[in-house]
C-alpha cells in the first residue's frame, strides 16, 4: 500500500488518499501501516476503507467505468479515489532516541504512507526469545513474528475471547506454553473441557486431529490432577493425582455462587448462614442427613419448609463424584507446594457438570487467594519479594464474573486488586457481554478472535480509547486463526494470523529445554490427593 495524508485529527484518525496504482481491494482493515512525517514516523492500524470523489456526483454517474476506458483513465485515482482511514497509535522521533511512544500529534498534509516492513514490526513488537518476547502470530499481510511481552502479560489479568469454534482454546494453549517456557509465572489451569493437560481432539478437514497437551510438551514441569478419575482413564490421560472435596470445605458463599444453577431464593440464602452459625463446618452433612425435618428445623429455630426445599436442591452436590464426607488430605496445600516449586498445575474436570466446576473452582481459588495474600504480607514484612507470580486460567469466565456476582466473588477481587499479591487471571470466554464491564475495563491484555455480537464487542472494548476503528477490525476478522491483540502486553493494537499449534510449535517449545531432549512419556508418580 502507498498513499498520502490529506485529512485527519488526533481524535478521529488520519485519512490517506491511496495511490492510483495500488488496488483498493488489497487494503484490509487491521493492516499495519507506517506514515513518514517530517520529524516523526507514525505507526498506524487501518481502521476503515472507503471510496470518495472530488465531485460527489461522480460516484453516482450511470456510465460504467469498466466499459468506458477513457472515463476510467480520467476519473479513477484522481477524481475518484480510495480513502484509507488510519488510527495512529505510536510515533518515533526521527531526531531522538528512536523509542516508540504514544502518539500525541498527527503527520502533516501530504506525508507518505506505506505498508509496514519486517523492520517496522520488529521495532514495535520485538524479536522472539526464550525469556520475554514470545511469538503469538504474524501480521495478516506478511510472514514476520509478532510478539507479546510475557513479563507484562502476567503482570495484569488477560482475556482470550471469541465465538465458539474460532480457535480461542488453541490460542490459550499457545499462550500457556509460552509462559511455561519463559518461566515468567506459574499456571493453575481449571480445565473445564479437558483440553490443556494431556491431549485434545479437534475436527480437521480430514477428520479428528489430536494435539499434544502441556504435559506432553513439558512433562517434568506440568502436573495434572483430576476430579473425575474414570473419565481421565477412559481418555488415556496420564494424570498425577485425584482430588476430592470434603463437606467441611464448603461454605455458604460457595453455594450462593451457584444461585443461578440451584435457583436459590433469598430465604434459602439466609438459611445457609443460619445453618453454618448453628452447626459450624458440618452444616451441610447435617442438613443432607436430616430425616425428621420438623424436629431439625425446630432445633435450629428455622422454617421446616424452607429447609426441606434447600435440602432437595443441595442433594445435587451430594451426587458429584468428587464429594466425600471428610477428606484427610489438604489438596490446596499440595497444589501450593507444586506452584511454589515452579510446577504448573492443570486440574481436569472430566465429565463433571457445570455445578461441580463452579463449586471446585471457587473453593480452591478462595483458599489459594488467602494463602497468597498471607505469604505476600509476610515477605513484605521481612523486606523480601513475594511468592512466584501465579496465573489462574478460568474457562466460562462469565459464570464467575457476571454483573451480579463480580463484586461478591473472589474472582472479582483478583481482577481488581490481586496483581499486588502476584496473582492474575487468564479469562477464557465467548460471551464478553456476560462479564461485568468494570472487570472488563481492568483486564490488562485482551486477545479477541471473531466476535459479531454488538454487545460483546462493546463490552470487550470497555476502558479502551478510540474504539470506532477497533470495532471495524473485530467485525472483519475471519472465523479461524485471526485475532486482535491490544493492551498491556503489546505496544499497539495489532491483528495477527495466530501461530499454528503443530509439530513445528512443539519443536520450538522443547528446543531449549533439557539438553538430552524430552522423554514424551515421562510421568510423575501418581498419588491420590484429597482436600
Amino acid at each position: 500500500m502507498r498513499g498520502k495524508v490529506f485529512r485527519g485529527s488526533l481524535s478521529t484518525g488520519v485519512e490517506v488518499k491511496l495511490a492510483p496504482e495500488c488496488p483498493v481491494e488489497d487494503v484490509r482493515v487491521g493492516n499495519f501501516v507506517v506514515v513518514e512525517g517530517r520529524r516523526h514516523r507514525f505507526f498506524c492500524l487501518v481502521a476503515d476503507v472507503k471510496l470518495e470523489a472530488v465531485y460527489p456526483g461522480f460516484l453516482t454517474e450511470t456510465f460504467d467505468l469498466e466499459e468506458d476506458r477513457l472515463a476510467q483513465e480520467i476519473l479513477v485515482g484522481d477524481s475518484i479515489f480510495a480513502n484509507v482511514c488510519l488510527q495512529p497509535v505510536l510515533m518515533v522521533d526521527l531526531e531522538g532516541d528512536g523509542i516508540p511512544r504514544a502518539v500525541k500529534t498527527i503527520p502533516p498534509h501530504g506525508a507518505p504512507a506505506r505498508s509496514a516492513t519486517a523492520q517496522d514490526v520488529g521495532l514495535i513488537f520485538g524479536a522472539p526469545d526464550d525469556k520475554t518476547y514470545f511469538q503469538i502470530g504474524t501480521p495478516l499481510e506478511m510472514d514476520v513474528p509478532v510478539c507479546v511481552n510475557l513479563k507484562r502479560l502476567v503482570e495484569r489479568c488477560t482475556g482470550v475471547f471469541g465465538k465458539a469454534g474460532t480457535g480461542k482454546t488453541f490460542l490459550t494453549r499457545v499462550l500457556l506454553a509460552g509462559i511455561i517456557k519463559s518461566r515468567q509465572a506459574v499456571n493453575l489451569i481449571f480445565d473445564a473441557h479437558n483440553e490443556y493437560g494431556w491431549e485434545s481432539k479437534s475436527e480437521g478437514e480430514e477428520g479428528p486431529v489430536y494435539v499434544k497437551g502441556l504435559k506432553q510438551l513439558f512433562p517434568s514441569e506440568v502436573k495434572i490432577y483430576t476430579l473425575d478419575e474414570e473419565s481421565s482413564q477412559r481418555r488415556g490421560c496420564k494424570y498425577d493425582g485425584v482430588i476430592y472435596v470434603g463437606y467441611d470445605q464448603i461454605e455458604p458463599e460457595d453455594i450462593i455462587l451457584l444461585n443461578n444453577l440451584l435457583n436459590l431464593n433469598a430465604t434459602a440464602q439466609e438459611h445457609l448462614f443460619l445453618l453454618q452459625k448453628k452447626l459450624g463446618a458440618a452444616w451441610l452433612p447435617h442438613l443432607l442427613a436430616a430425616e425428621d425435618m420438623e424436629a431439625f428445623a425446630e432445633s435450629l429455630g428455622a422454617h421446616s419448609g424452607a429447609l426441606q426445599a434447600l435440602k432437595r436442591k443441595l442433594e445435587r452436590i451430594e451426587r458429584l463424584p468428587f464429594i466425600r464426607a471428610r477428606a484427610p488430605y489438604d489438596a490446596v496445600q499440595r497444589l501450593l507446594d507444586d506452584l511454589e516449586a515452579g510446577r504448573h498445575v492443570v486440574l481436569e474436570f472430566g465429565g463433571t457438570p457445570t455445578l461441580g466446576y463452579m463449586l471446585v473452582v471457587n473453593i480452591l481459588t478462595k483458599r489459594i487467594h488467602e494463602e497468597y495474600v498471607r505469604r505476600t504480607e509476610e515477605h513484605i514484612a521481612l523486606g523480601k519479594g513475594g511468592p512466584r507470580p501465579l496465573v489462574i486460567t478460568v474457562e466460562e469466565a462469565h459464570r464467575f464474573l457476571s454483573p451480579q456476582l463480580a463484586k461478591e466473588t473472589i474472582f472479582g477481587t483478583i481482577a481488581r486488586e490481586m496483581r499486588k499479591f502476584n496473582v492474575t487471571l487468564l479469562l477464557v470466554d465467548q460471551r464478553t457481554s456476560g462479564i461485568d464491564s468494570e472487570v472488563m475495563s481492568q483486564i490488562g491484555t485482551k486477545i479477541s478472535c471473531k466476535l459479531d455480537d454488538e454487545a460483546d464487542v462493546n463490552n470487550l472494548l470497555s476502558g479502551t480509547t478510540n474504539t470506532g476503528g477497533l470495532k471495524n477490525v473485530l467485525f472483519s476478522l475471519d472465523y479461524k486463526q485471526q485475532a486482535l491483540i491490544l493492551g498491556h502486553a503489546v505496544p499497539m493494537p495489532v491483528v495477527v494470523r495466530t501461530r499454528n499449534y503443530d509439530e513445528e510449535f512443539y519443536r520450538a517449545m522443547v528446543a531449549s529445554r533439557a539438553p538430552g531432549g524430552v522423554d514424551w512419556l515421562r510421568m510423575a508418580s501418581r498419588e491420590d490427593i484429597e482436600i
